[in-house]
């Protein structure tokens, strides 16, 4: 399962496309430092965009990864999404691809996702604040799609621009929205054999 994703998203890209997608969105005061990033994983912070419980929207970064619920386990960083109904803590994880590797000896073979069409995408979220304050983010899995399945049985859910604001605002239907993309929407490229 995905626990390695890329973002080489510019902050000006996140105001054009959050503008473009009628979406408000309150954003920092003073422009973050993002600089292009290979590999974020697991614990690491990055940028999401998360649907506070007032409603509003925010841009923050935040770690990625819950903390286990038994001491000495790793953080849940995937969970998953069918027959389930998420009420609060939905976000968007910005990435511009991700990896997903396989083999059983180290180091494994690694394939990399981009997006047709699209420089970046979103998967779907959901963050909490931490016991120890702070925030947190999990991505939410799904079936693989036909792009997918030959590498990996499981994915992330990956949204349509078009569905990002039924996500955050919770006006779409779950099952609608938590599915696989229709085959040829991935490029894929195996980076290490």
């Amino acid at each position: 399962m995905c626990n390695d994703y890329g973002n080489y998203v510019d902050y000006a890209d996140y105001l054009a496309a959050f503008s473009q997608t009628r979406i408000p969105v309150t954003w920092p005061d003073a422009i973050p430092n993002l600089q292009p990033r290979d590999d974020i994983w697991p614990t690491d912070k990055a940028p999401v965009i998360r649907r506070l419980e007032d409603g509003a929207n925010e841009f923050s970064e935040i770690r990625w990864g819950f903390p286990p619920a038994q001491p000495k386990r790793p953080p849940v960083i995937n969970f998953r999404s069918e027959g389930r109904r998420f009420s609060v803590g939905r976000c968007l994880v910005p990435a511009s691809f991700f990896y997903e590797f396989t083999g059983t000896k180290s180091p494994k073979a690694k394939w990399k996702f981009t997006k047709i069409g699209e420089p970046w995408f979103c998967f779907a979220g959901l963050w909490r604040p931490m016991p120890d304050g702070g925030s947190a983010f999990t991505l939410l899995t799904t079936e693989p799609s036909p792009d997918v399945a030959p590498i990996h049985d499981r994915q992330m859910v990956i949204l349509e621009r078009s569905d990002w604001s039924a996500w955050l605002q919770e006006t779409g239907n779950e099952k609608d929205l938590l599915r696989a993309l229709p085959a040829g929407s991935l490029e894929v490229h195996q980076i290490r054999p």
